[in-house]
Order: C-alpha cells, then sequence, then structure tokens
C-alpha cells in the first residue's frame, strides 16, 4: 500500500534562489522528508499501484495504461469546459477564451491516445479481451461528464452509473447544468444577438436542438465590425467541436481494426452501433 503523503513545505522565489545558490545550481538531492516532494505532490506511488492486469498478453499493459490516460484527460477536459462555461455565464468571455485555449491542446493529445492502440494488433488485443468481461468504455462515467458539460446529453446514460450514489450524483448535476454551448448562446443574446426567446428558456437537460436565430447570430459574428471576442469565441467552440468530432471518428477506425465486425464487450453490436 501507498504510504501516507508527508507535509511539504511551501516554498518562495527567495527561497528557490537561495537554494540554487547554495547548491551551484544543481538539483538538491536529498530530501525534507522520508518520501521526496515530487512523490509526494504527483502521489507516484499510488498512481503506479492502479495498474491490475488480468492475463499475460503481452499488450494487456499498454491497453491498461491508455484507457487510465484517456480517464485523466476526460478529468481535465472537464474541469477546463466547466470553467470556460461558468465564465461565460459571468460574462468573461476574454477568460473563457484563455481556458478554452488550454484545452484545445489536451483535446489533440487525447485523439493521439489512439495511436498508441493502433500499434495493437488484433491478435493481441484477443490475447485478453476475454478478461475484460463486460467491460466496456461505454460504461465511462467521466466520458459522460465530459459530454454532459459539451451539452451532448441522454438520460439512458445516467442509467449505467446509479449503482454508485456518489459517481450518480456528479452525472446529475452535470446532467441538470446548463452546458458550455448553452451558456455561450446566452453571452450572445446579453450581447445583443435576437436569440429566440422560446431557445433562451429550452430546457437545458433536453436534447438540443437548433435554431434559425441562434444559427443567425453566429454568422452575424463573421459581419465587418462585428464584436472580434464573438467572432473568436465563434471560431474557438468551432475547434473544439472538431477536435470532439476527431477523437469519435478516430476511435471508430481503431474499433474497425481490431474487432472488426464483432459484439462490443457491452453488449453492444460493437462497430454498427
Amino acid at each position: 500500500m501507498p504510504e501516507a503523503v508527508s507535509a511539504v513545505s511551501a516554498l518562495s522565489d527567495a527561497q528557490r534562489r537561495e537554494r540554487a545558490a547554495r547548491t551551484g545550481g544543481e538539483p538538491l538531492l536529498t530530501s525534507e522528508t522520508a518520501r521526496n516532494a515530487y512523490l509526494d505532490y504527483e502521489q507516484i506511488d499510488t498512481l503506479l499501484s492502479l495498474q491490475r492486469l488480468r492475463s499475460d498478453g503481452a499488450a494487456e499493459l499498454s491497453f491498461h495504461i491508455m484507457g487510465q490516460v484517456k480517464e485523466l484527460l476526460f478529468k481535465l477536459l472537464h474541469a477546463e469546459f466547466s470553467r470556460a462555461r461558468d465564465e461565460l455565464a459571468a460574462d468573461d468571455p476574454e477568460a473563457a477564451l484563455w481556458t478554452l485555449r488550454r484545452a484545445l491542446p489536451v483535446q489533440r493529445l487525447l485523439v493521439q491516445v489512439w495511436d498508441v492502440l493502433r500499434a495493437m494488433s488484433p491478435a493481441e488485443f484477443n490475447e485478453f479481451r476475454d478478461a475484460l468481461g463486460s467491460a466496456s468504455g461505454v460504461q465511462s462515467f467521466m466520458y459522460r461528464r465530459l459530454e454532459f458539460v459539451l451539452g451532448n446529453k441522454s438520460p439512458a446514460m445516467l442509467r449505467p452509473h446509479t449503482g454508485v450514489p456518489a459517481i450518480a450524483e456528479q452525472l446529475a448535476a452535470d446532467f441538470a447544468a446548463p452546458s458550455l454551448y448553452d451558456e455561450a448562446v446566452r453571452l450572445l443574446a446579453r450581447r445583443g444577438a435576437a436569440i429566440a426567446p422560446e431557445h433562451l428558456a429550452a430546457d437545458v437537460a433536453a436534447a438540443y436542438r437548433p435554431h434559425s436565430s441562434v444559427e443567425q447570430a453566429w454568422a452575424d459574428c463573421y459581419d465587418r465590425g462585428a464584436d472580434p471576442v464573438l467572432r473568436r469565441l465563434a471560431e474557438t467552440l468551432a475547434d473544439v467541436a472538431y477536435e470532439f468530432s476527431r477523437w469519435r471518428a478516430v476511435h471508430l477506425l481503431i474499433v474497425e481494426r481490431t474487432i472488426g465486425d464483432k459484439p462490443g464487450s457491452g453488449a453492444s453490436s460493437g462497430l454498427a452501433w
């Protein structure tokens, strides 16, 4: 079991300069505690204890770790998109754009995870696939939270998590809250766009329905003399949508390459689904 986290004192700029002068610029190789500060901050021993394989398959560790990496990136993106949503709600699109600037490279990194899994042959996957049982990425609650904060809401996707109350509560909160896109449209309305009142009053937990007044409002952002901040927001949200769609498209290709037309582990028809 990982050891308890030890207390490590914070350091100021002055203390860092003093340490560098004392060591002649060389890294300090001793620690204030039995555990070093990096180990405590990143919880590396806990992190590296979480890979519990179920077979002797040569590629299972790669599959297992990449699955965990995806979940960490889902968590990070959910945090960034939630922050950007709240910044738009606070009428601060500049802050939201800065937050989305951080999120986009994370989305691109998420797509690159598939490159690692693409190197795994179907035969290698079959060496450990049976050991997965009914475990399937469709059961990922962090992915659902990410979809919900972006506005893709389906009540059916709440059901797989009702047995874990803490997770179900988090999902329900995301499902009931306005999405990043909801708040972007509301911002347009506050900035003078003629968004239809019935669209603004729509239930944010329902499936999104496009509206011509919203489409026109985004088109107006590209007119000469329009607010450049809103134009940047339009383009940045288009980038977010592009990267998310790219992730899903590559996922489809990986499924096709790895299992072909076989059924999925989670009882779906697999590629056809």
